[in-house]
């Protein structure tokens, strides 16, 4: 008792005080950084004009904790995104894509005010898809319908949601996707996407979809159980869309020329200036880097020497990193993240003032 004598008065007053302080006070806050429409505007327009670009493959971003795995991260001077970790999407139903709808909105932001283009990446085995191999390659001895299948799969993920095109990354391995198997996939696929494309080409493709059914157990009892099915989804050819080949130690042949926009070269750490095959203008070209593996090493390993080259003749395609995100971490040249893609970009395409 003689303890509350002492307190009680101390929690009036308190309370006192309290109730009259009744003034907001001011608070100083970081402003968020913002730039204007014309900003975004000229970055579009950089990125319509006629230069070696800045490509990256980008990966982790199923989570957006930290700037290094978000969309927004990324470098506005980026031209070509290859969805590494899958494609994000706002339709839960899509049996192909990674229902994100927060990172599938800052990837569309991304797409369509900073003008960065994405396509989806798929290395080109159809061994891996039995549904095509198996079952109509083998079984029905079709390898032209079975890459035509494929094709439209592959063709049906882009059309559906809105992404830029599709990458190839042809490292076969001994895959029957090879050779002059791959010159009939390109061929085919260039009627719908890549600069020979035309909005007079028109195929029906199966599009994965999933839904929960319920179903009984062998005990009787009810159960939901998740069903893919398949829905019919007309795609009609677009030039705008874009068709890149990735390679390493194989590379696609000349006839793949008329359908593709770039060829975008494994460098990883070798020298720039190797074509696909001798006739490839070295303006289609890219050389990239490995930088998942060496963004702890001075410039990305030889991610800025990419960025450096430059052909006897006209310019190259362009210079990239596989695992771009691993840069973020990196600081200099007066960047804070992703240090060694911004100076490589003001290597390549120096700004004008």
């Amino acid at each position: 008792m003689k303890i509350l004598k002492y307190i009680l008065p101390v929690l009036f007053i308190s309370a006192m005080v309290a109730s009259c302080d009744t003034d907001d006070e001011a608070v100083e806050v970081q402003n968020p950084y913002t730039v204007s429409p014309q900003y975004y505007q000229n970055l579009r327009d950089y990125k319509a004009t006629d230069h070696s670009i800045a490509w990256g493959w980008f990966s982790d971003y199923t989570t957006s904790y930290s700037m290094a795995t978000r969309f927004l991260g990324l470098p506005d001077s980026l031209d070509i995104c290859s969805l590494w970790g899958g494609i994000p999407t706002n339709d839960s139903t899509l049996a192909d894509g990674h229902y994100v709808p927060d990172v599938y909105k800052e990837m569309k932001f991304v797409q369509q005010t900073k003008g960065t283009k994405m396509v989806v990446p798929t290395i080109v085995r159809i061994r891996t898809f039995p549904e095509f191999y198996d079952s109509v390659w083998v079984a029905k001895s079709n390898p032209d319908s079975a890459m035509q299948l494929l094709a439209n799969h592959l063709l049906a993920q882009i059309f559906v949601t809105g992404v830029d095109g599709i990458d190839l990354d042809y490292e076969p391995e001994g895959d029957p996707l090879s050779g002059s198997n791959m010159d009939y996939f390109v061929k085919y696929l260039g009627k719908f996407v890549g600069p020979a494309a035309s909005d007079s080409n028109k195929v029906v493709a199966k599009l994965g979809k999933i839904r929960w059914v319920n179903k009984k157990t062998a005990a009787g009892k009810d159960s939901l159980v998740k069903e893919t099915y398949y829905e019919d989804y007309t795609i009609v050819g677009d030039p705008t869309k874009l068709l890149c080949i990735d390679y390493y130690s194989a590379a696609p042949s000349a006839n793949t020329l008329p359908y593709t926009n770039w060829y975008v070269n494994q460098t990883y750490g070798g020298s720039p200036g190797g074509k696909p095959f001798s006739s490839c203008p070295a303006s289609l070209v890219v050389y990239t880097e490995n930088v998942g593996d060496n963004w702890k090493a001075a410039e990305c390993g030889k991610l800025l020497t990419y960025a450096r080259y430059k052909p006897a003749t006209g310019r190259k395609g362009g210079f990239g990193a596989f695992f771009m995100h691993r840069d973020y971490i990196n600081a200099g040249y007066g960047c804070l993240n992703y240090a060694n893609m911004r100076h490589g970009i003001q290597i390549q395409n120096p700004a004008i003032h």
